[in-house]
């Protein structure tokens, strides 16, 4: 049994598809497919079901599966971990995060470049769950992103700051001025949402589920930087996190007046797997940056 066997096994049972898995690994279907019946051939048992229309799991390929997830979470750890010893810090970081978190980041990754040249970034901004996805696929390191009402066992949230919902407005908006704002205060004038998906549009239609029906929304859309570009050119309104406008001149937050007004801006990471050496060092690196220094919560 080989390491390359469980991973083509584990790609196949999660997608069912021996085209799409073969397309995923970048391999032949071909190939694929021998590495699976050879797998099977030592376990002496089938794997999949498999006939013209679909593929389906085996009771065998039931019971292997979290098994070869962990033998593969295993390998990937110790590949790591020897990689940090050996190099230190080198290779490739992988970050994901929201669009909401963006704007407190680039300090640290600036911060970050310079103190470690041989690390390379890699970071990608997406919606919470694509991200959680790519994190439970081992596609990520770790996730910044605010904590969702549910998540899965796999995954532990490190609290890093406390965040709130607020209306974002122009420091020349009638509404400027107020301290807090309740739902009946954004009813007179037109907004520009966020889209579903996007964590500060959850929160809000979570709490008022059928509140945007009834309001003056002329503009929904899922890129942060271009909705907080149409509010700085225009009087209109949007609810996103009190972190967004950080360091974003011409923009006021405002608390939304809701219960437990607190979004968690969390670290998210893979239980039971090995923590790289560049992971720890950026995280440490963005407890103590500008943006987060007076909320931050030292958990490393």
């Amino acid at each position: 049994m080989e390491l390359r066997q469980l991973r083509y096994f584990v790609e196949t049972a999660l997608l069912l598809n021996f085209s799409e898995a073969a397309k995923s690994l970048s391999i032949s279907q071909s190939t694929l497919s021998q590495q699976i019946r050879q797998l099977e051939q030592e376990l002496d048992t089938e794997l999949f079901q498999r006939d013209s229309h679909s593929v389906t799991l085996t009771e065998s390929g039931e019971q292997l599966l979290p098994y070869a997830k962990e033998t593969l979470q295993c390998a990937s750890a110790c590949f790591d971990r020897i990689r940090d010893l050996k190099y230190m810090l080198s290779g490739t970081l992988k970050i994901g995060t929201t669009f909401s978190f963006a704007p407190i980041l680039t300090e640290t990754v600036l911060e970050f470049m310079k103190v470690h040249p041989a690390v390379k970034l890699e970071i990608w901004y997406k919606t919470m769950e694509e991200l959680l996805d790519m994190l439970k696929k081992r596609e990520l390191d770790f996730v910044l992103a605010f904590k969702p009402a549910s998540i899965g066992d796999e995954i532990i949230s490190h609290n890093l700051f406390d965040n709130t919902l607020s209306v974002i407005l122009g420091s020349n908006h009638p509404l400027a001025d107020k301290k807090s704002l309740m739902l009946s205060d954004l009813m007179p004038y037109e907004m520009v949402m966020p889209s579903h998906g996007l964590q500060a549009r959850n929160a809000f239609d979570a709490v008022f589920p059928d509140a945007v029906r009834q309001m003056k929304v002329r503009v929904e859309l899922n890129e942060v930087n271009v909705l907080l570009d149409i509010v700085h050119g225009s009087n209109l309104l949007t609810i996103l996190s009190e972190s967004a406008v950080y360091q974003y001149p011409g923009l006021k937050s405002i608390p939304l007046e809701v219960p437990d007004n607190i979004m968690e801006g969390c670290v998210h990471t893979l239980r039971k797997t090995y923590r790289k050496r560049a992971a720890e060092e950026f995280i440490m690196m963005l407890c103590d940056s500008a943006a987060v220094r007076k909320r931050a919560n030292y958990w490393l």
